[in-house]
């Protein structure tokens, strides 16, 4: 049985994709797919894995964690399972503590080893959404601003647009934490109206497509900012009518550059720690890794039309 762990991150549609898992399950177990999402990660399953409070009835809560999954996954395998998702964007860390230390993931691979430990050696595949980190970073703070009026200061973007850890360090850390894993990434701006094409690239499964676009969880727009939030934040938000995009010109074009390396690091091949995989709809042709860069353009891996259309709101990938 393959165990599969997505991992998020945050604000790249992980909702949008747990969502098709819940609302297919039916035709999925038929080809003997199974998930379990934060409904069952967050209440239970996943308890004592990380640090935290001390159990009151004295025993090891890693030790209970470990014989806990073991008797799911064996479940499953007896009733015939062939693949399990487990999707909780948490598992490689909080999102409040990627905006307080201005970082993606810093814990990853603490997070993540820990789990492996958990889990006894079982996961098999390791799914990554990656976004470009302007874009991450303004959905994230978006997202925040709504829930507790926190707006990020200009020291505090500076900071974050100065920072040299990006995806490849994220990716570095899931390897070292799961080097049995297979780890498989996924574009946001190419996959995040495509829950299906990445269930199916890690499963071996022809899973059946959604009917029409939805979006979960999105980051609200500048005019339902301005409209939601107190005045003395929607006054200090730009002009306009399109996403939120807190970062200067210049902090916008350094982040975007982190992320072209990024991605043409995962189109050579990752140095054999990843696979980057390619959108289904592009070509019947697969490129070798030697070009595979000339089919991916700064413009396409940044700006992301597919999935964020201007028109319409009916939820939100982020």
């Amino acid at each position: 049985m393959k165990v599969i762990l997505h991992i998020g991150a945050h604000r790249c549609a992980t909702r949008n994709f747990q969502n098709y898992m819940t609302r297919k399950g039916d035709q999925l177990s038929q080809y003997g797919i199974a998930m379990m999402g934060p409904d069952r990660t967050r209440k239970g399953l996943l308890h004592g894995i990380q640090p935290g409070a001390l159990s009151v009835t004295g025993r090891d809560p890693v030790t209970r964690a470990k014989g806990r999954i073991a008797l799911q996954l064996c479940a499953l395998r007896d009733a015939g399972t062939a693949s399990l998702v487990v999707s909780d964007a948490n598992m490689m860390g909080k999102l409040e503590q990627n905006l307080s230390l201005g970082q993606l993931y810093p814990g990853a691979g603490e997070h993540l080893s820990r789990l492996d430990h958990a889990f006894g050696g079982a996961v098999t595949d390791v799914m990554l959404n990656i976004r470009s980190p302007e874009s991450y970073w303004a959905s994230a703070m978006a997202v925040r601003l709504e829930q507790s009026l926190r707006m990020s200061n200009a020291r505090t973007l500076e900071r974050i647009a100065e920072a040299t850890r990006s995806w490849r360090d994220v990716i570095h850390d899931i390897y070292c934490a799961m080097p049995g894993a297979r780890i498989r990434v996924f574009a946001h701006e190419v996959f995040a109206s495509q829950p299906e094409a990445q269930l199916s690239a890690v499963t071996g499964v022809n899973c059946p497509a959604v009917r029409g676009r939805f979006r979960l969880n999105s980051s609200s727009r500048l005019p339902e900012l301005r409209a939601d939030l107190p005045e003395r934040f929607a006054r200090l938000l730009p002009e306009g009518d399109g996403r939120w995009m807190p970062f200067s010109e210049a902090e916008t074009a350094s982040l975007r550059e982190s992320y072209y390396d990024d991605m043409m690091w995962l189109v050579g091949g990752a140095d054999g720690l990843a696979e980057l995989v390619e959108d289904p709809n592009k070509s019947d042709v697969k490129p070798d890794n030697n070009t595979a860069a000339e089919h991916v353009s700064q413009d396409d891996l940044t700006r992301g039309p597919l999935h964020d259309p201007d028109t319409g709101r009916l939820a939100g990938a982020g």
